[in-house]
C-alpha cells in the first residue's frame, strides 16, 4: 500500500497533470503487480513563503515523500532499482516540467497494516490475484495464502 506525498508549489500541476501523474505511479506498482487499490497519491500545494531549503525559499522544488507499507525492499539491488525505476516515473512531472527535486522512501512492516479490515493477502498468492483482478480488498480463505511453490519463476 504505497501512498505517495507530493509537496508542489502553488499551481504547479493541473487536476488533469495530477491524474496523469497519479496514473504513472499507480503503473508502477501495478506492474509488479499489486492490486491499483493500493496505492494513494496526495497533492500538497506550498507556498513560496512556506518551503524553505537552506534557510532559502523555494518556489521551483518538489517533495516526494514515498511511504511503502505493500512491500518493502530488503536487497540493496532491489532498492537501487526501485530509486531509478521511481526517478524515471517521475521525471516527466518535474524534470521536464523545469522543477528540481528529491524523495524518500518510508517502509513499514506488512503486518502493522489493514484494508477495509481485512489484513492483505501475501505477494503472489491467489488471494492477492483475486484483489489485483476485482481492485478490491474482500475476505479470503487461508488456502488463498499459499503462494504456489513455482510462480513467478521459470525452470531451465
Amino acid at each position: 500500500m504505497p501512498l505517495w506525498k507530493v509537496y508542489h508549489p502553488v499551481g504547479a500541476y493541473t487536476p488533469q497533470e495530477k491524474q496523469a501523474f497519479s496514473k504513472a505511479i499507480t503503473k508502477l506498482y501495478t506492474s509488479i503487480p499489486i492490486p491499483a487499490f493500493y496505492v494513494g497519491v496526495i497533492f500538497q500545494e506550498v507556498p513560496a513563503d512556506s518551503f524553505y531549503m537552506g534557510g532559502e525559499p523555494r518556489k521551483d522544488f518538489v517533495r516526494i515523500w514515498i511511504d511503502h507499507i505493500a512491500r518493502t525492499l530488503p536487497e540493496p539491488e532491489q532498492r537501487a532499482f526501485w530509486v531509478k525505476f521511481s526517478d524515471e516515473a517521475i521525471a516527466p512531472w518535474v524534470k521536464d516540467k523545469g522543477f528540481d527535486w528529491e524523495f524518500h522512501i518510508d517502509e513499514t512492516m506488512f503486518d502493522l497494516w489493514s484494508i477495509h479490515g481485512h489484513r492483505p493477502p501475501p505477494f503472489q498468492s491467489a488471494a492477492e490475484a483475486r484483489w489485483v483482478q476485482e481492485n478490491k480488498a474482500t475476505a479470503y480463505d487461508w488456502k488463498e495464502t499459499i503462494t504456489p511453490p513455482n510462480r513467478g519463476r521459470t525452470t531451465a
